[in-house]
């Protein structure tokens, strides 16, 4: 079962992480290229603080955005600014985050994000602890994959097999990670026992960090191994 509060915790000991890495930076840095194709680092912040602003309406039961041009707007809006002012933002939206999960409430109940997706109230403190993780290594500041808490890494690599899982664009896979951990994802969704116990069926192997890497976009999967096919192209989130 999700613990919201936990994972509430989490997400204000990340996001204290990455304030302070940002704080050492400076103007200059801001405008520079992020790791995501298109974005300086001020537009991942920018994204950052305006995210968190999201998922309060989320959770007082408001469209998450007025619309997805009003999104991508907000986030050029704020993508020049200096420092400072990009460092304020995401803190204060991060506590008025923090401030709307903390409100007692039925966290069993089910809420709508972006694009018509639902979702329990319950996993959306750890759907904001992606954001801030993910968003972090994007920055390009010298946070990676392999930093990462160990905990949200194997939660995340779960999360996205199964957001994967049955999907048609992706082919039926195991992914084996390097403690010798199996997950089935995939179009098929779970592998019949005599193709494990055959070896016919496509495996992709390596550490946490390269399988979260590839799964979340963020690597091109050739530090991966695979067996019994190609390693696929994967849709994006």
């Amino acid at each position: 079962m999700m613990d919201h509060a936990r994972d509430l915790a989490s997400v204000c000991e990340a996001t204290d992480r990455l304030l302070t890495a940002v704080a050492e930076r400076d103007n200059a840095a801001v405008t520079q290229p992020s790791r995501l194709p298109g974005w300086t680092r001020g537009h991942v912040l920018a994204h950052l603080a305006r995210n968190a602003d999201a998922l309060v309406n989320v959770l007082e039961g408001r469209p998450m955005y007025v619309s997805g041009e009003a999104r991508d707007a907000d986030i050029e809006r704020g993508a020049p600014r200096p420092l400072d002012t990009q460092l304020a933002d995401v803190r204060l939206s991060a506590n008025r985050f923090r401030d709307a999960a903390s409100v007692p409430a039925d966290w069993s109940r089910t809420v709508e994000l972006r694009n018509g997706v639902t979702e329990s109230a319950s996993r959306v403190p750890f759907r904001r602890w992606i954001e801030v993780e993910l968003h972090h290594v994007d920055l390009g500041i010298g946070y990676e994959l392999e930093d990462l808490p160990e905990e949200f890494t194997q939660r995340e690599i779960d999360f996205l097999a199964d957001r994967f899982r049955d999907h048609p664009g992706v082919p039926s896979m195991m992914i084996k990670q390097d403690d010798g951990r199996v997950i089935s994802t995939g179009a098929v969704g779970s592998v019949p026992p005599e193709h494990l116990e055959s070896g016919r069926h496509l495996t992709v192997g390596g550490t946490r960090a390269d399988l979260l890497g590839w799964l979340a976009g963020r690597r091109d999967g050739a530090a991966l191994h695979v067996e019994g096919g190609t390693l696929p192209a994967l849709p994006p989130l």
